[in-house]
């Protein structure tokens, strides 16, 4: 069975989305989701330790990583329509059952696809993936002012996070030993933030987060109801997703999984063996 990784391009109604795939066709299904401000490439470490046993699919959201960004009188960059183009996506290149890997920005994309399509979810794995209000920081507070008031000056307070030092912040903070970080991700990061007109999509999806927030009493409706099999991988000295938001899940799905990890946001940059680990003894049950 081939573990290599390939790289390829879906036209999806007429936007391309670029993904990663590994693993025998015919293998379960794990989908991965990325987040801020990353793409595909945070999982490099990862696919390769899953790929003996699934089938790897892992695009990067539409305005992200190589797949397209349209200007925005183009398309509306809002978390309905990126999970609309990702749940496309699927249908395109075949996934009819799969589980579902998500992070940031990934999880109100996953779970808007899992809540519109139960019977297609196998597993939901979440990696400082969050879906309740006790997970969100104060790390948050500068974005919910321009949910609150989204005016020009709310909107020109956000281009700090845009920053190379914040992106590297992102990467590094929490971490015991940031020696173990290596500078590509995050420096590929700047790069495609660096592109004319990134900075004007993600300021639209820090608005639009708030749409997310709104929706978490949806996805924990769908928790309920369907009680997917749910494994937590979590850093535990994130910044911005906090660790009662992943025992939250148990709530919901009682019979749900919860690991902690000594690190950050990027939780994959330093433990990508015991994450991959965890999946492999979580999947196989």
């Amino acid at each position: 069975m081939t573990t290599a990784t390939r790289y390829r391009s879906a036209d999806v109604d007429g936007l391309k989305v670029f993904y990663r795939e590994a693993g025998a066709a015919d293998a379960p299904a794990l989908l991965l989701l990325h987040g801020f401000p990353s793409a595909g490439h945070m999982f490099r470490d990862l696919i390769p330790l899953l790929a003996d046993r699934f089938h790897i699919v892992a695009p990067d959201l539409p305005g992200f990583g190589q797949s397209d960004m349209p200007g925005r009188n183009e398309f509306t960059y809002t978390f309905d329509h990126v999970a609309e183009v990702i749940d496309r996506f699927t249908e395109v290149i075949g996934l009819k059952r799969f589980a579902i890997y998500v992070f940031d920005y990934g999880a109100p994309t996953g779970f808007r696809i899992a809540a519109r399509h139960p019977d297609r979810i196998t597993a939901i794995i979440s990696q400082n993936g969050n879906a309740y209000e006790e997970g969100l920081s104060d790390g948050w507070n500068p974005i919910r002012a321009y949910w609150q008031e989204p005016s020009q000056a709310n909107r020109e307070a956000l281009r700090a996070f845009l920053a190379p030092d914040a992106t590297r912040w992102q990467y590094t903070h929490g971490v015991p030993d940031e020696t173990m970080v290596s500078p590509d991700g995050h420096s590929l990061d700047d790069f495609y933030l660096a592109r004319p007109g990134a900075d004007e999509v993600q300021l639209d999806l820090f608005g639009d987060y708030k749409s997310n927030v709104a929706l978490y009493p949806a996805f924990q409706k769908y928790f309920r109801t369907h009680k997917p099999p749910f494994l937590a991988v979590w850093g535990k000295n994130d910044p911005f997703f906090l660790p009662p938001g992943a025992e939250a899940f148990k709530r919901d799905i009682p019979d749900a999984v919860i690991r902690f990890f000594d690190t950050g946001h990027f939780a994959l940059e330093t433990h990508a063996a015991e994450i991959a680990a965890a999946i492999r003894g979580f999947l196989a049950g």
